[in-house]
């Protein structure tokens, strides 16, 4: 008799809560719109966080809800972004791209090491060795780690043991970043045309020793630049890219060639008054 009791208990339990989850879920349901499914089919599934959402799932809901535009997928198509707008019937939005760019132009034919370094390839094992050997403490250590984090084959290691970005492959996803142990990368918008290719902080053109193409921190870009464009900061310059920086003035009498112009065709272009680099051997090892 006990354990029907109990048996039968359980039992009015069990159908009590079941009763309440099938009302409060129809009362609380919320029906999904059908056209995130669709959206997220158009969209190519990078899950890179690009637009600035988690993945391309919280995109495709966003796009539907109004709160985001297709313009801001990097990874897309002309052709595909304008699909989604055409199917949603909104506009494709403009959407300035982000793209990866490095702080740094020392190749081994223009940088020395000061020691050899034996062991795995890799930035983040070499630096964890005295700095990773280079002469130059914040450039390049030129393993490759970046490329090889590259989900969409958008970064290169050109002759020079340096990372050469394609910004038209590149979707701004920012693992270059995460993983460079010298924290070269960062994500810039494509249109930044004035860079600053070093991370050198120290003063003098004794530091050309190390890197031909350093930062000496002369200041001739800060003086030039309209405005107070570019100002120095640590013995860097730093440009102000809330102002209209649409001028090759600030590189121009540069020595090194530290400071450079991003042109979308060209690539970095150097100053009239920098240096020529013609060596294409790496150089040898600074003395010890």
């Amino acid at each position: 008799m006990v354990v029907l009791t109990a048996v039968a208990a359980i039992g009015g339990l069990t159908f009590l809560l079941a009763t309440a989850l099938i009302l409060a879920d129809r009362k609380l349901r919320v029906e999904e719109d059908l056209r995130i499914d669709v959206v997220e089919e158009m969209l190519p599934h990078a899950n890179c966080g690009a637009c600035g959402y988690p993945g391309c799932r919280p995109f495709a809901e966003a796009l539907v809800s109004g709160a985001a535009a297709p313009g801001k997928c990097s990874v897309s198509s002309e052709m595909g972004r304008e699909a989604i707008a055409e199917y949603l019937g909104i506009a494709v939005g403009e959407q300035n791209r982000i793209v990866a760019r490095l702080a740094c132009a020392g190749g081994s034919n223009v940088a020395r090491k000061r020691a050899h370094y034996s062991g795995e390839a890799s930035c983040l094992a070499a630096a964890q060795v005295a700095g990773g050997g280079k002469d130059c403490f914040w450039g390049c250590l030129g393993y490759g780690d970046c490329g090889r984090a590259c989900d969409f084959d958008a970064i290169e290691m050109n002759a020079h043991a340096l990372p050469v970005v394609d910004s038209a492959k590149c979707t701004g996803c920012g693992d270059c970043v995460d993983i460079c142990p010298k924290d070269l990368f960062s994500l810039q918008p494509e249109d930044r045309r004035l860079w600053v290719a070093c991370k050198n902080l120290e003063q003098g053109d004794a530091v050309l020793a190390a890197c031909e193409v350093a930062c000496t921190a002369c200041g001739r870009c800060a003086l030039d630049a309209p405005d107070g464009l570019v100002s120095m900061r640590d013995n860097l310059p730093v440009v102000d890219y809330s102002r209209p920086h649409a001028t090759r003035v600030p590189i121009e009498r540069c020595p090194t060639g530290a400071i450079v112009w991003i042109d979308p065709v060209a690539g970095p272009l150097r100053g009239e008054q920098s240096r020529k680099v013609l060596r294409q051997s790496a150089l040898p090892e600074s003395p010890s």
